[in-house]
This record gives structure tokens, C-alpha cells and sequence, in this order.
């Protein structure tokens, strides 16, 4: 590969919540970013879960315009474009690439089972990443690591599965399906049409990153087997490199990373994690304004264990559990909102720390350090939780979007303006906060950690089914 120094990469982070672009130089400074939220969920029916009309596709377009109307640099110097959209979505496409149907949310009930047919004029089967790739380059060409859950991939290969049973169980015919690429691959060009929306500058190449999840770890380099990612979205779970695909596992399964031939081992982890705080920080807002900040400022004056308050994350009950439901208990009329705050902050790091031990010691690798990414990694009092908790120093990445800075990476890899993923990572990826344990703090949350054991079970007990 030819190394070119010199310009910028347009990096898109289509997450659940919004898309987030950002416009990055070869030495990771941002010189221009914009998010555009995304409107709600719709739910047409129980356990259906959709993204209403074309909004993944038009928070892309408005959130690549905003942003680069905040560049001040030469628009013909940007010379790539890194895709990276939400994991476990599901697209389906007319003959001429736009929505038979609304697009599939990781959390609608069709997507752990096999394709089935419900329009007539379904052409292609794809991902997220797949249907604004196809937007933005007008090819049928997708990430082959954002192909996880019910699709017909070789997880060894990278690949379209060779084996006809594949297809059979998944519902899904070889001419569904999109081309798929590795990392830092090409997935086309900027079309006419696009560039015409977007703004930017047509021919230029869009390059395939993987799933959200692995962007973002790639973003926030992790490297280190010992290191532990934990990603505080929507979904919060950890993540650490791995060799190989693992081995069958209740307490790991295996993601493709975003680096070609790479993985990541996975721990259980809580569904709508961050959502909670959003929710919860929402409810507040109905009487007026409150932001996250505001709670942060308020959690720092809370004790650990805030005031007695359990939480049960149960916001969005597991496929396997569905009769689950969140729960708040504890309350003696002493707690108000920032001790419920911390206790939501509590409940995570409490829940993932036992799930990231657990995947541990399956694996049979010593934790050493925790990186801290997503929304929650702006929270002093979160940070502070988590070293507690977890017993590990923690650090955050400069750039609180690691998936934008992994799309940003991928983007600089595949146009050449760094020879490989490790020369990239070294060059664009930063350490901002940093968090020792407190060692004051670990041993109150000791006993915190023990109520919890203790209590939650019991909790979820109480909505599961007779018998």
C-alpha cells in the first residue's frame, strides 16, 4: 500500500440513538462534527421494533451536511468516507436498493429468527450498513463484520458460508444477499446523488469499518488482551481482543473486531443500559429542563449504595426471560433524584462487572485495566464507580466518539494515509480522563456489590411465571 500524507476522512457513527459524523485529520484532531438524534422507535406491534420511514438515511444526510458546513478546511482534501452503523439491524430492499419495509431495530423480535418474506417486492436482504453504503455508493457491497446473529456467515472465513444448511436456516437465498468486504475495504464511490445530498464530494471511496461495537473499540484502542472495553450505549457490555473465533460459551460469544482477521470476546450484557439514564433523566425533565450534568453534579453528593436504592436493569427483558421488568426499590422518603441517579449508575457498573468476571474466567485472562466509552464516560461519578468496582485503574479516549474514531481509522487505513491498523491506532487515537481506584470507595462498594447478589435475584423472581 502506497502511504499518502496529508487530509481528512468523513467519519459516520450510525448509532441507535443518533448519527454522529465527524471530520478527522491522519492525526486523529477533529476539525468538524455534528449528531442528528434519531426519532423514536416505532413498534407496530408487541416485540416489533423499526426505525419510522428512511430516518437512518436522512440523520445521515443531515448529520454529513451539518458537518461539513462547520468545515473550515478545503473540502477537496477530505479523501474518504469510513461507514459505521448499528449491529444486528436488518434491511430489506427493493430491486432498486430503497425500503421494502422500515428497517429493523437490533431489538425487533424477527431478527434472532429466520427470514421471513412479508412484502412482495423484497429484493435484498442486508444490515444497516449495507442499505447506506448502497445510499452512498449506489453498489451492493457491505462490512462482512456487521454480519452477526441470523445470517449465513463463516465466522472463520469472514465469508458467506459454503454450507447449503447455512441458507436453509437462516431463510435466506445466496441472491438476497450483498457482497461483503473485511475492514479498510472499499464498499464504492460517492455517487452523483449522494454527493448532491450529503455534500460530499463525489467519487471519493467509502470504506467498510464492521459492527458498532468493534468500531468503537478499534476507536478507543483497545489492543491489549488484558484491557477491557466497556461500552456504555443503549447495549452495555465488555469486550476484550481475542485470537480466534471462541468456543461455545454462556458467558462469551465471539464478535468479529474491526480489523481484518481480528475478534473480540464478549460478555453478557444489559439491554437498554444507557437508555435507563436517558429515560430516567427525561422523566425528570417533564417539570423542566435537567441535564445529565446536572445529575452528575448531584450523584457526587450521594454516598455509595445511594441511600439504600437497588436497581433491577431490567428495562428491556432478555429474548430468553421476557417476563423481566425494571424495578427501583429500597425507598424510605431520605432519596430523591441524584440518589436514584446513582443507583442507576451503581446497578451498571454493579451488573457488568459480573458479567465481564464471569467471561474472565471462562477465558482464563486477568483484568488490568478498564477503557470507558459511549455517553457515560463523560460522568465523573460513573468513572469513579467503575474503578471502584471493577478494582482496575480506568481510562477514557480522548475523542468520546471511539465508534466515529474507529470509522475514521478504518477510513485512513483503506485510502492509504496510514499502512496499516496499528500505525493508525498509534497516530490518531488519544487517552483522555484517567481514574486510579479509590481505594476508600472499593471497600464501601464491597458490601454494596454483596447486597446486590443478594437482592436482584430476588427482584426478577417476583415477575417470573408460576412454576
Amino acid at each position: 500500500m502506497t502511504v499518502t500524507a496529508g487530509g481528512y476522512v468523513v467519519a459516520i457513527d450510525n448509532g441507535s440513538q443518533s448519527t454522529k459524523v465527524l471530520i478527522v485529520d491522519g492525526g486523529g484532531v477533529v476539525h468538524a462534527s455534528a449528531r442528528v438524534p434519531l426519532r423514536p422507535y416505532a413498534s407496530p406491534s408487541p416485540g416489533r421494533w423499526e426505525h419510522p420511514d428512511d430516518d437512518l438515511w436522512d440523520s445521515v444526510v443531515a448529520a454529513v451536511s451539518e458537518a461539513l458546513g462547520r468545515f473550515e478546511g478545503d473540502p477537496s482534501e477530505i479523501r474518504g468516507v469510513g461507514l459505521c452503523t448499528i449491529r444486528f439491524c436488518r434491511a430489506v430492499l427493493r430491486k432498486d436498493g430503497s425500503l421494502a419495509q422500515p428497517v429493523m431495530s437490533w431489538m425487533d423480535e424477527r431478527l434472532p429468527r429466520a427470514y421471513e418474506r412479508e412484502v412482495d417486492d423484497a429484493a435484498y436482504v442486508t444490515t444497516s450498513s449495507g442499505y447506506i453504503g448502497h445510499r452512498l455508493t449506489g453498489e451492493r457491497r457491505d462490512a462482512a463484520g456487521n454480519y452477526q446473529g441470523m445470517w449465513p456467515i463463516d465466522t472463520e472465513r469472514w465469508a458467506w458460508s459454503g454450507d447449503a444448511a447455512a441458507y436453509v436456516r437462516t431463510g435466506m437465498d445466496p441472491q438476497l444477499l450483498f457482497e461483503i468486504v473485511a475492514p479498510g475495504e472499499p464498499l464504492g464511490r460517492v455517487t452523483v446523488a449522494a454527493a448532491h445530498l450529503t455534500g460530499l464530494p463525489t467519487g471519493i471511496p467509502v470504506i467498510a469499518t464492521s459492527n458498532d461495537k468493534a468500531v468503537e473499540a478499534l476507536g478507543a484502542g483497545l489492543r491489549n488482551a488484558g484491557d477491557v472495553l466497556l461500552s456504555l450505549g443503549t447495549y452495555v457490555a465488555t469486550m476484550t481482543p481475542g485470537a480466534g473465533p471462541f468456543a461455545q460459551h454462556p458467558d462469551v460469544w465471539t464478535n468479529f473486531a474491526a480489523e481484518p482477521g481480528s475478534y473480540l470476546y464478549e460478555s453478557a450484557g444489559v439491554r437498554r443500559g444507557m437508555w435507563t439514564v436517558s429515560w430516567f433523566r427525561d422523566l425528570l425533565s417533564a417539570s423542566g429542563p435537567v441535564s445529565e450534568e446536572q445529575l452528575n453534579l448531584g450523584a457526587e453528593g450521594v454516598p455509595p449504595g445511594a441511600g439504600g436504592l437497588i436497581v433491577a436493569l431490567d428495562w428491556l427483558a432478555p429474548a430468553d426471560e421476557p417476563w423481566r421488568r425494571g424495578a427501583i426499590i429500597g425507598f424510605d422518603g431520605t432519596q430523591g433524584r441524584f440518589h436514584i441517579y446513582r443507583a442507576i449508575l451503581e446497578a451498571l457498573a454493579i451488573e457488568t462487572e459480573a458479567a465481564d468476571s464471569r467471561a474472565r474466567r471462562a477465558l482464563g485472562v486477568e483484568r488490568e485495566a478498564l477503557i470507558v466509552t459511549g455517553g457515560g464516560s463523560g460522568s465523573g461519578p460513573m468513572l469513579e464507580i467503575l474503578a471502584a468496582v471493577y478494582g482496575v485503574p480506568v481510562r477514557t479516549p480522548l475523542v468520546r466518539d471511539a465508534a466515529g474514531m474507529g470509522a475514521a481509522i478504518c477510513a485512513a487505513v483503506g485510502i492509504g494515509m496510514h499502512a496499516g491498523f496499528d500505525e493508525a491506532v498509534t497516530a490518531m487515537v488519544g487517552v483522555g480522563a484517567r481514574v486510579d481506584v479509590p481505594d476508600d470507595l472499593q471497600a464501601a462498594y464491597r458490601d454494596v456489590v454483596t447486597t446486590y447478589a443478594r437482592v436482584v435475584p430476588g427482584i426478577r423472581a417476583l415477575f417470573a411465571p408460576p412454576g
